[in-house]
């Protein structure tokens, strides 16, 4: 059978190779067209986009495999591509959607951490603290809580945060009394 002046298979081919270099630049610009999908999931450009390329990629593989009439091979093509299309919505696009990832952080949020004084804290003055976090290390300046001083390598609590300082004094962990 023909399309286009085309065989079909050939038309599987091209709307695969088409839809597959669409992916991609959505992939890279998916930025822009964000909230598209918003009103409807069927909406959603990685939803349409999955769904062609499902659709084409059965259909071509269909095509070369089996004898059967065009409107049955692309019957077959639109079932698989929607199961596929709804494993890929449920299992994969949904998840990440709802998935909240973020590198950000804000001074306050740092607060009651501990971390470990890399510059002396002086009477006083100012020194440097570092805090592990999940998102790697972070040094940020420090002063002591009532004006004490706290030496090297220390572990310090973060009390409070002001003006991009941070309070700090000495970690003293809790420790269960040993009633004998």
């Amino acid at each position: 059978m023909e399309l286009f002046g085309l065989p079909v298979v050939q038309v599987y081919l091209y709307a695969l190779i088409v839809s597959g270099l669409i992916t991609i630049l959505y992939v890279f610009f998916s930025d822009i067209a964000e909230g598209m999908g918003e009103g409807s999931p069927f909406l959603d450009p990685a939803v349409i986009l999955s769904f062609i390329t499902f659709t084409s990629a059965a259909g071509y593989i269909i095509e070369l495999l089996v004898e059967w009439h065009s409107g049955v091979v692309l019957a077959v093509a639109i079932a698989i591509a929607i199961v596929l299309d709804i494993l890929l919505y449920f299992f994969v696009l949904l998840p990440l959607s709802s998935a909240e990832v973020s590198l950000a952080y804000t001074d306050e949020s740092l607060m009651g951490q501990v971390g470990r004084v890399i510059v002396p804290v002086p009477i006083d003055g100012y020194g440097e603290i570092v805090i592990e976090t999940v998102n790697g290390r972070i040094s940020k300046r420090a002063t002591g809580y009532e004006n004490a001083a706290i030496d090297y390598g220390k572990e310090v609590l973060i009390i409070e945060v002001k003006n991009g300082t941070f309070i700090v004094k000495e970690y003293e962990p809790f420790r269960f009394a040993n009633h004998e």
